[in-house]
Protein backbone atom coordinates (compact mmCIF):
# COMPACT_ATOMS: atom_id res chain seq x y z
CA UNK A 1 0.00 0.00 0.00
CA UNK A 2 1.14 3.37 -0.57
CA UNK A 3 2.15 5.59 2.28
CA UNK A 4 0.44 8.45 3.35
CA UNK A 5 1.20 12.38 2.17
CA UNK A 6 4.22 12.89 4.78
CA UNK A 7 5.75 16.27 5.64
CA UNK A 8 9.15 16.39 3.62
CA UNK A 9 12.52 16.64 4.35
CA UNK A 10 13.84 20.51 3.90
CA UNK A 11 10.25 21.65 2.87
CA UNK A 12 10.81 24.45 5.32
CA UNK A 13 13.70 25.55 2.74
CA UNK A 14 10.40 26.77 0.22
CA UNK A 15 13.15 28.43 -2.72
CA UNK A 16 14.19 28.22 -5.35
CA UNK A 17 17.93 27.78 -6.92
CA UNK A 18 20.56 30.16 -5.99
CA UNK A 19 18.85 30.49 -2.13
CA UNK A 20 21.02 29.74 0.77
CA UNK A 21 19.81 26.62 2.59
CA UNK A 22 18.84 28.32 6.34
CA UNK A 23 16.52 25.62 7.49
CA UNK A 24 15.54 22.48 9.45
CA UNK A 25 16.52 19.11 7.33
CA UNK A 26 20.55 19.89 6.96
CA UNK A 27 22.92 19.02 10.07
CA UNK A 28 25.68 21.13 11.17
CA UNK A 29 28.43 18.53 11.05
CA UNK A 30 31.29 19.13 9.03
CA UNK A 31 31.30 18.48 5.50
CA UNK A 32 33.24 16.34 3.25
CA UNK A 33 36.13 18.53 1.32
CA UNK A 34 36.56 20.57 3.99
CA UNK A 35 39.63 21.12 6.29
CA UNK A 36 39.96 18.97 9.40
CA UNK A 37 38.30 20.69 11.99
CA UNK A 38 36.06 23.07 10.13
CA UNK A 39 32.21 23.16 9.76
CA UNK A 40 30.20 23.42 7.20
CA UNK A 41 27.27 25.92 8.07
CA UNK A 42 23.69 25.60 6.74
CA UNK A 43 24.54 29.07 4.69
CA UNK A 44 27.56 27.05 3.31
CA UNK A 45 24.80 25.30 1.24
CA UNK A 46 23.30 26.93 -2.22
CA UNK A 47 19.99 25.45 -2.98
CA UNK A 48 20.42 24.53 -6.50
CA UNK A 49 17.41 22.31 -6.96
CA UNK A 50 14.11 21.88 -5.58
CA UNK A 51 11.59 19.76 -7.55
CA UNK A 52 7.95 19.63 -6.65
CA UNK A 53 6.85 16.16 -7.83
CA UNK A 54 3.10 17.45 -8.07
CA UNK A 55 4.23 20.66 -9.91
CA UNK A 56 6.90 19.87 -12.30
CA UNK A 57 6.32 15.72 -12.61
CA UNK A 58 9.59 14.29 -14.31
CA UNK A 59 10.58 17.48 -15.33
CA UNK A 60 12.60 17.28 -12.70
CA UNK A 61 15.12 15.36 -14.19
CA UNK A 62 17.67 15.24 -16.73
CA UNK A 63 16.97 11.94 -18.35
CA UNK A 64 14.75 8.97 -18.40
CA UNK A 65 15.27 5.13 -18.29
CA UNK A 66 11.76 3.33 -18.35
CA UNK A 67 11.82 0.00 -19.64
CA UNK A 68 14.51 0.91 -22.43
CA UNK A 69 14.25 -2.69 -23.85
CA UNK A 70 10.67 -2.20 -24.63
CA UNK A 71 10.24 -5.78 -22.36
CA UNK A 72 6.50 -4.74 -20.44
CA UNK A 73 4.21 -1.69 -22.34
CA UNK A 74 1.31 -2.68 -20.47
CA UNK A 75 3.04 -1.53 -16.80
CA UNK A 76 4.41 1.88 -18.57
CA UNK A 77 4.97 3.98 -17.01
CA UNK A 78 7.37 2.73 -14.75
CA UNK A 79 8.70 5.63 -13.08
CA UNK A 80 5.64 8.62 -12.66
CA UNK A 81 5.04 11.65 -10.21
CA UNK A 82 2.29 9.94 -7.48
CA UNK A 83 1.29 13.37 -5.31
CA UNK A 84 4.09 14.07 -3.85
CA UNK A 85 6.42 11.65 -4.66
CA UNK A 86 8.04 10.46 -7.51
CA UNK A 87 7.69 6.28 -8.19
CA UNK A 88 9.28 3.87 -9.02
CA UNK A 89 7.55 0.28 -10.08
CA UNK A 90 9.65 -2.98 -11.08
CA UNK A 91 8.30 -6.26 -11.99
CA UNK A 92 9.54 -9.46 -12.52
CA UNK A 93 9.35 -9.74 -16.11
CA UNK A 94 10.91 -6.48 -16.82
CA UNK A 95 14.12 -6.43 -18.35
CA UNK A 96 16.22 -3.93 -19.29
CA UNK A 97 18.51 -3.61 -22.66
CA UNK A 98 21.08 -6.35 -21.44
CA UNK A 99 18.25 -9.43 -20.57
CA UNK A 100 20.31 -10.64 -17.06
CA UNK A 101 19.38 -7.80 -15.43
CA UNK A 102 16.40 -4.87 -14.52
CA UNK A 103 16.67 -1.02 -14.78
CA UNK A 104 14.36 1.90 -14.07
CA UNK A 105 16.21 5.15 -13.35
CA UNK A 106 16.04 8.29 -13.80
CA UNK A 107 19.13 11.02 -13.94
CA UNK A 108 20.33 14.25 -13.14
CA UNK A 109 18.61 17.38 -11.69
CA UNK A 110 17.12 19.75 -14.02
CA UNK A 111 16.16 23.54 -13.41
CA UNK A 112 13.51 24.79 -15.98
CA UNK A 113 15.19 24.41 -19.44
CA UNK A 114 18.90 23.18 -18.46
CA UNK A 115 20.39 20.70 -15.98
CA UNK A 116 23.16 21.05 -12.73
CA UNK A 117 26.58 20.23 -13.96
CA UNK A 118 28.49 18.46 -11.09
CA UNK A 119 32.55 19.01 -12.31
CA UNK A 120 35.63 18.39 -10.54
CA UNK A 121 36.43 20.31 -8.09
CA UNK A 122 32.92 20.67 -7.01
CA UNK A 123 30.98 19.83 -3.38
CA UNK A 124 27.21 18.89 -3.94
CA UNK A 125 24.67 17.20 -1.76
CA UNK A 126 21.53 15.91 -2.35
CA UNK A 127 19.03 15.34 0.38
CA UNK A 128 15.51 13.29 0.01
CA UNK A 129 13.32 10.98 1.86
CA UNK A 130 13.10 7.44 0.66
CA UNK A 131 10.23 4.74 1.17
CA UNK A 132 11.80 1.10 0.99
CA UNK A 133 8.37 -1.09 0.95
CA UNK A 134 9.26 -4.63 2.65
CA UNK A 135 8.62 -6.29 -1.12
CA UNK A 136 12.04 -4.27 -2.26
CA UNK A 137 14.51 -6.62 -0.68
CA UNK A 138 18.33 -7.44 -0.87
CA UNK A 139 19.94 -9.59 -3.14
CA UNK A 140 23.02 -11.73 -3.15
CA UNK A 141 24.09 -9.99 -6.80
CA UNK A 142 23.74 -6.24 -7.34
CA UNK A 143 20.82 -4.04 -6.52
CA UNK A 144 21.60 -0.17 -6.71
CA UNK A 145 19.04 2.11 -5.81
CA UNK A 146 21.55 5.31 -6.40
CA UNK A 147 24.01 5.83 -8.44
CA UNK A 148 26.57 8.25 -8.96
CA UNK A 149 28.50 8.30 -12.64
CA UNK A 150 29.59 9.90 -15.57
CA UNK A 151 26.67 10.25 -18.11
CA UNK A 152 27.30 8.39 -21.21
CA UNK A 153 27.08 4.93 -22.16
CA UNK A 154 29.66 1.65 -20.87
CA UNK A 155 30.94 4.14 -17.56
CA UNK A 156 31.37 1.95 -14.56
CA UNK A 157 29.36 3.71 -11.72
CA UNK A 158 31.74 6.03 -8.84
CA UNK A 159 29.16 5.32 -6.15
CA UNK A 160 26.25 3.12 -5.46
CA UNK A 161 23.73 2.76 -2.70
CA UNK A 162 22.48 -0.16 -2.80
CA UNK A 163 20.45 -3.44 -1.21
CA UNK A 164 23.00 -6.38 -0.64
CA UNK A 165 22.77 -9.61 0.93
CA UNK A 166 25.40 -10.29 3.58
CA UNK A 167 25.95 -13.46 5.15
CA UNK A 168 22.15 -14.10 4.55
CA UNK A 169 20.97 -10.77 6.28
CA UNK A 170 19.27 -7.81 4.44
CA UNK A 171 21.63 -4.49 4.59
CA UNK A 172 21.43 -1.33 2.74
CA UNK A 173 25.26 0.11 2.18
CA UNK A 174 26.69 3.13 0.20
CA UNK A 175 30.30 1.85 -1.48
CA UNK A 176 33.08 3.68 -3.88
CA UNK A 177 32.52 1.30 -6.87
CA UNK A 178 35.51 1.10 -9.23
CA UNK A 179 37.92 0.76 -5.94
CA UNK A 180 35.67 -1.62 -3.85
CA UNK A 181 35.54 0.35 -0.81
CA UNK A 182 33.28 0.22 1.76
CA UNK A 183 31.82 3.40 3.16
CA UNK A 184 29.22 2.19 5.30
CA UNK A 185 26.58 -0.48 5.39
CA UNK A 186 23.37 -1.14 8.08
CA UNK A 187 20.74 -3.56 8.11
CA UNK A 188 18.25 -2.96 6.10
CA UNK A 189 14.80 -4.72 7.38
CA UNK A 190 13.93 -1.75 10.46
CA UNK A 191 13.90 0.65 7.55
CA UNK A 192 11.32 -1.07 5.53
CA UNK A 193 7.99 0.20 5.06
CA UNK A 194 8.68 3.65 6.71
CA UNK A 195 10.34 6.74 5.57
CA UNK A 196 13.94 7.36 5.25
CA UNK A 197 15.57 10.66 5.01
CA UNK A 198 18.74 10.49 3.10
CA UNK A 199 21.67 12.89 3.16
CA UNK A 200 24.74 12.25 0.70
CA UNK A 201 27.60 14.73 -0.14
CA UNK A 202 30.36 13.77 -2.45
CA UNK A 203 33.17 15.90 -3.12
CA UNK A 204 34.14 15.49 -6.60
CA UNK A 205 37.99 14.67 -7.30
CA UNK A 206 40.61 12.47 -9.00
CA UNK A 207 42.75 10.03 -7.58
CA UNK A 208 42.92 10.56 -3.79
CA UNK A 209 41.21 14.01 -3.90
CA UNK A 210 37.71 13.09 -3.54
CA UNK A 211 35.36 12.50 -0.43
CA UNK A 212 31.91 11.34 0.09
CA UNK A 213 29.46 11.37 3.40
CA UNK A 214 26.11 9.22 3.61
CA UNK A 215 23.73 9.64 6.45
CA UNK A 216 20.36 7.84 7.02
CA UNK A 217 18.02 9.21 9.68
CA UNK A 218 14.91 7.22 10.36
CA UNK A 219 12.90 9.41 12.05
CA UNK A 220 14.82 11.68 14.96
CA UNK A 221 17.19 8.48 15.30
CA UNK A 222 20.42 8.65 12.77
CA UNK A 223 20.69 5.12 11.78
CA UNK A 224 24.29 5.47 10.06
CA UNK A 225 26.54 8.60 9.34
CA UNK A 226 29.39 7.76 7.58
CA UNK A 227 32.23 9.61 5.93
CA UNK A 228 35.55 8.40 3.76
CA UNK A 229 37.91 10.29 2.22
CA UNK A 230 41.01 9.89 0.00
CA UNK A 231 39.13 8.49 -2.37
CA UNK A 232 38.74 8.53 -6.82
CA UNK A 233 35.33 10.14 -7.38
CA UNK A 234 35.73 11.45 -11.09
CA UNK A 235 36.06 9.64 -14.27
CA UNK A 236 35.77 12.27 -17.05
CA UNK A 237 33.35 15.15 -17.98
CA UNK A 238 31.26 15.62 -15.09
CA UNK A 239 29.60 13.36 -12.59
CA UNK A 240 25.54 13.03 -12.48
CA UNK A 241 23.10 11.73 -10.07
CA UNK A 242 21.09 8.68 -10.71
CA UNK A 243 17.80 6.69 -8.64
CA UNK A 244 15.47 4.21 -9.24
CA UNK A 245 15.68 0.30 -9.04
CA UNK A 246 18.45 -1.09 -11.03
CA UNK A 247 18.97 -4.74 -10.14
CA UNK A 248 20.53 -7.77 -11.36
CA UNK A 249 18.50 -11.27 -12.06
CA UNK A 250 21.09 -13.33 -10.76
CA UNK A 251 19.82 -13.24 -7.42
CA UNK A 252 20.18 -16.56 -5.40
CA UNK A 253 17.77 -15.76 -2.11
CA UNK A 254 14.83 -15.77 -3.84
CA UNK A 255 14.15 -12.11 -3.27
CA UNK A 256 12.94 -10.71 -6.59
CA UNK A 257 8.84 -9.38 -6.18
CA UNK A 258 7.43 -7.07 -7.93
CA UNK A 259 7.88 -4.12 -5.92
CA UNK A 260 8.45 -0.23 -6.47
CA UNK A 261 10.18 2.55 -4.19
CA UNK A 262 9.52 6.14 -3.67
CA UNK A 263 11.46 9.73 -3.34
CA UNK A 264 10.12 12.69 -2.16
CA UNK A 265 11.03 16.13 -0.85
CA UNK A 266 14.17 16.21 -3.13
CA UNK A 267 17.16 18.75 -2.59
CA UNK A 268 20.23 19.84 -4.47
CA UNK A 269 23.06 21.89 -3.04
CA UNK A 270 25.93 23.32 -3.54
CA UNK A 271 28.88 24.25 -1.28
CA UNK A 272 30.43 27.48 -1.78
Amino acid sequence: MTPSRRTVLGAALGAGAGVAATAAGLPAAAAVGLPAGSAARAADWQLRWSPSARDVGLRAFETLEDDRADSHPAAKPHIFAEGDNFRFNMHTVDRDTSDDRQRHEVTGCRTGDSYLKWQKGQTWRVTYRMFIPGSLKATTSFTHIMQMKQPGAGSAPIVVQSLRRVGGKQTIELKIFEQDILVGRTDLEPLHDKWTDVDFQIKIGDGSSGSVRWILKSGSTTVIDKSKSGVDTFLADRVRPKWGIYRSLGDSSGSLQNTYMLLTGMRGYQLV
